[in-house]
């Protein structure tokens, strides 16, 4: 009884588009939504001379209190190294922003608490991902994978006279998970992604151009920047 059980369980289906992963080239479309975060390094005390030579101590700490969501549209192109491996090239607009605090830990306001700024840093990226897609042999109509590698990052997005502001080029490490889901029709991939930066994302010159000195100290209170993503794709093929 148990064996006959197991053999339905076992049992093949209908294989839609049985010759898709033959093709040595395919392209698809993607659209998705992610998370945006960004860790930062604080300088801690610092000391500032403004335009008339006045000397300024400041103690400000900043943060991206929270994960951020945006939208994610871009294009497909897969190559077929193997049988279970493929190069995968997906070229990707994210649109998204960041919200930024300084907290002044040298003064206290009228309630007792430190003085807090806020800046929403807003952030229109072009991606150009290259990864490595390993997948497992297809059963009936889905084939889990794995993928790993690396994407350059452009940064769209001036930010002249805000506290903080990143550098225009950027790379990035992925690590992503997902399945080939196999419809009648067309080939729809769900994958959940984790992005990480490599190297300091933060415009250190940034501070040397703001007009206004005031802003200048909250500039100054990071040395290193690195971006951080958990993205969640829909491709079709």
């Amino acid at each position: 009884m148990l064996g006959i059980l197991g053999g339905h369980a076992q049992e093949r289906k209908i294989q839609h588009k049985p010759y898709i992963d033959l093709r040595p080239m395919h392209f698809g479309i993607l659209v998705g939504a992610h998370l945006q975060d960004i860790e930062f390094e604080n300088v801690g005390p610092q000391t500032l001379i403004d335009e008339e030579g006045n000397i300024h101590d400041y103690l400000i700490v900043t943060d991206a209190d929270k994960w951020n969501p945006g939208f994610s549209v871009g294009v497909l192109g897969e190559i077929r190294l193997h049988e279970n491996v493929a190069l995968r090239f997906t070229p990707t607009m994210h649109f998204g922003a960041k919200h930024l605090t300084f907290l002044d830990l040298q003064n206290i306001d009228e309630d007792g608490q430190h003085p807090k700024v806020t800046q929403d840093l807003k952030n229109t990226y072009v991606a150009l991902p290259i990864n490595i897609k390993f997948a497992a042999p297809r059963w009936n109509n889905y084939r889990p994978f794995i993928s790993a590698g690396v994407s350059g990052m452009i940064n769209l997005t001036s930010a002249s006279e805000d506290y903080v502001s990143l550098k225009r080029f950027s790379t990035m490490v992925e690590v992503g998970i997902g399945c080939d889901f196999y419809l009648p029709f067309f080939k729809l991939i769900p994958e959940l992604k984790f992005c990480y930066g490599l190297s300091n994302d933060l415009d250190t010159n940034h501070i040397n151009e703001l007009l206004d000195f005031n802003k200048r100290p909250y500039a100054g209170s990071v040395r290193n920047a690195q971006n951080k993503m958990i993205m969640l794709t829909f491709y079709f093929e």
